[in-house]
C-alpha cells in the first residue's frame, strides 16, 4: 500500500501548488472578494480593513506579524523534516520545478523572501553552478579551434567572472536563519550566501538590486499582501522576475475531500508527533485553507 498511497498523495499535492511567475514593470494590481488594490512603486498603501485571519481565527492586524513569528519560532528546529514528513517528499519537486521554470543564470542575484532554512537559496546557487559548468564545457570545446593567440587573449580580457551569482536569504524569524545558517554549512555553501532579518512588508534593501525574487510558501502567512508585492517591484531591477509558490485549492470535488482529511486529520498530528506542535501545523493547515485562489492574485503591465 505504501507505493500506491504515496503516488496517490503526489499528485493530490501536487494538484493543491501552484507557482505564479511574474516579469514586474510599470505596476501590480492585488485583487480579493473584498478589495481592489493597485500599487505603485514608491506609493504606499493604507489599510482600512484593521482585522485580519490568522488561520481560521479573526484577529486585529497588529497581533498577525507576533503570532506567526511565534509558529515559526516553534517549527524552525524541525521544520525541514515537517516538510518531508507532510508532503511524502513532493515540496522538493515543486522547488525543482520552480527552479527549472525560473531558469537562472550565472551572474544572477536572488532574493529568497520568507527563506527561511535557505532550500530554494541553496537550489539556485546549486543551478546556476551547474549553468556555469555547461558553459565551461562548451567554451573548451570551441577552444579546442583557437589559435594560441586568441587563447592567450581570452585570458587578458579582463571579462567580469558571469558565474557570481549571489543569494540573499532575508526572512523575519531569526531561528528559522539560523537553522538555515547550519544547513548551509554542513552543506558546504561558503560563497554567494547572504542571510538577512527582514519583514518582506519593509525590506531593508535598497531599490533596483536584483534580478529574481522568490517568495515559496511564505505569502500566505503575510498580513498586507499589497505591501509585499510593492516591495517586490521596489527591489526588482528593471525587467526583473518575481515568482512566489504557494498552496492553493483542489478543485476536483473527490481529491478536495481527500485532501481536506489528511489536512486537518493527518497533518496536525505528525506535527505532534514529529515536533510536539500540534497548535502550529493546525494553523498551516488553516493558512492554507484561507489563502486566495491564484486569479485573486494578479499583475497588469
Amino acid at each position: 500500500m505504501a507505493a500506491p498511497l504515496r503516488t496517490v498523495t503526489s499528485k493530490l499535492l501536487c494538484r493543491s501548488s501552484r507557482i505564479l511567475h511574474a516579469r514586474l514593470r510599470s505596476q501590480i494590481v492585488v485583487s480579493s472578494p473584498s478589495c481592489s488594490t493597485s500599487v505603485h512603486r514608491g506609493y504606499s498603501v493604507g489599510s482600512e480593513d484593521k482585522s485580519t485571519h490568522f488561520g481560521f481565527e479573526t484577529v486585529p492586524e497588529g497581533q498577525k506579524a507576533e503570532k506567526v513569528y511565534k509558529v515559526f519560532q516553534s517549527v524552525a528546529e524541525n521544520y525541514d523534516v515537517m516538510n518531508d514528513a507532510m508532503s511524502m517528499g513532493v515540496h522538493r519537486l515543486w522547488k525543482d520545478s520552480l527552479l527549472r521554470i525560473m531558469n537562472p543564470q550565472p551572474g544572477a542575484r536572488l532574493l529568497d523572501t520568507a527563506g527561511g532554512t535557505g532550500d530554494i537559496s541553496f537550489r539556485f546557487l546549486d543551478y546556476v553552478r551547474s549553468q556555469r559548468g555547461l558553459q565551461d564545457r562548451r567554451a573548451a570545446r570551441s577552444n579546442q579551434t583557437l589559435s594560441w593567440q586568441q587563447i592567450s587573449d581570452s585570458y587578458t580580457s579582463g571579462e567580469p567572472d558571469q558565474g557570481a551569482s549571489r543569494a540573499v536569504v532575508c526572512d523575519i524569524n531569526k531561528e528559522m536563519l539560523k537553522v538555515g545558517k547550519q544547513r548551509a554549512e554542513e552543506r558546504g555553501y561558503s560563497t554567494g550566501l547572504s542571510w538577512v532579518v527582514g519583514d518582506a512588508e519593509e525590506l531593508p534593501i535598497d531599490d533596483d538590486q536584483f534580478d529574481l525574487y522568490t517568495i515559496a510558501f511564505g505569502i500566505r502567512n503575510v498580513t498586507h499582501i499589497e505591501k509585499v508585492l510593492q516591495e517586490a517591484y521596489r527591489v526588482l531591477k528593471p525587467g526583473g522576475r518575481f515568482m512566489c509558490l504557494e498552496f492553493s485549492k483542489v478543485s476536483n470535488p473527490l481529491l478536495s475531500s481527500l485532501y481536506d482529511a489528511y489536512s486537518f486529520q493527518v497533518i496536525p498530528v505528525l506535527g505532534e508527533i514529529i515536533a510536539k506542535d500540534w497548535k502550529s501545523y493546525q494553523y498551516l493547515v488553516e493558512s492554507i485553507r484561507r489563502f486566495s485562489r491564484p486569479g485573486n492574485i494578479q499583475r497588469h503591465d
